[in-house]
């Protein structure tokens, strides 16, 4: 289970020269590395020595899979800094091999010169205090600063019979987080990683997240966010999410995330693969 204290660990960077460091994981029941945290961990190592200035948008590519077990190498090479912009490179790899690259773009705020924003989803999804159903990050043992994620109409996306529209209305926080902006941009961009394969696959009858790395092959290929405000981790915040495409082994899904009283926060889109898992010379399958 993931908690508030273990991702935010996770972004604890020790130096290890020039800007670069070295990294843990955040422990899990799966063999690989949780892309969030691989988000959380660049928009850190891309923040060091940059005061004044938040994330606004971090693009990350993932290049192959990392083992949870072993350091984490990051380096930073930055680009530009400049007095309200800033932008910088951030790699991360393991053996020797890379793991993802991210560009980081940053900024100060500015005072608004226009202002617009869209409103929470036209539907209206219930609030997190009205959906009964816990979803899979839900932290059932009552662990302190566990992650708490509810997902609206108790959809099942691990479920392969469990066919709906592409679309898919989360509630998620964690309580007892830290409100300073490197934790709230860290804590988001972990769980906006989470959702977008099992929505893509929503429609589509006897394909569900369970059969994820057994018959289909699915990955994180890059992963995009724009910070707008800042971020209550917190607090309840909906992560109203649609998959607009599927096909061709990819999968692309773009979502916005809102406050309670409906206002916007943060935009991300990703990029996936989704495909039939190769059978391998033994029986099973393989990649």
């Amino acid at each position: 289970m993931f908690t508030v204290d273990a991702v935010l660990g996770s972004l604890a960077l020790e130096p290890a020269g020039e800007d670069r460091y070295t990294a843990g994981s955040v422990a899990s029941p799966n063999p690989v590395v949780f892309g969030g945290q691989l988000l959380a961990q660049s928009i850190a190592a891309a923040l060091a020595g940059q005061d004044g200035k938040t994330v606004k948008t971090l693009h990350t590519v993932f290049a192959r899979a990392g083992r949870p077990d072993t350091p984490l190498d990051v380096a930073v090479a930055r680009l530009h800094s400049g007095r309200s912009m800033a932008s910088s490179a951030v790699t991360i790899s393991q053996g020797g091999k890379v793991i993802a690259q991210s560009t980081v773009l940053l900024s100060a705020d500015d005072p608004d010169f226009i202002r617009h924003a869209d409103a929470a989803p036209a539907h209206e999804p219930p609030k997190p205090g009205d959906v009964v159903g816990a979803g899979h990050g839900e932290g059932s043992t009552g662990e302190p600063g566990a992650w708490q994620v509810r997902v609206v109409g108790d959809v099942d996306i691990s479920d392969p019979d469990a066919v709906g529209p592409a679309e898919l209305d989360v509630w998620t926080r964690w309580p007892g987080a830290p409100d300073d902006p490197l934790s709230g941009q860290a804590l988001l961009a972990f769980v906006t990683d989470g959702f977008l394969i099992g929505t893509a696959m929503r429609p589509h009858p006897g394909v569900g997240q369970a059969q994820s790395h057994r018959t289909i092959s699915t990955s994180v290929l890059s992963h995009t966010i724009t910070f707008h405000e800042p971020v209550p981790a917190g607090d309840w915040l909906l992560l109203a999410q649609r998959s607009p495409y599927a096909g061709r082994g990819r999968g692309y899904g773009r979502g916005d995330v809102f406050t309670t009283d409906g206002g916007l926060v943060a935009s991300f889109v990703q990029d996936s693969m989704i495909r039939p898992m190769a059978p391998s010379p033994a029986g099973g399958h393989r990649l």
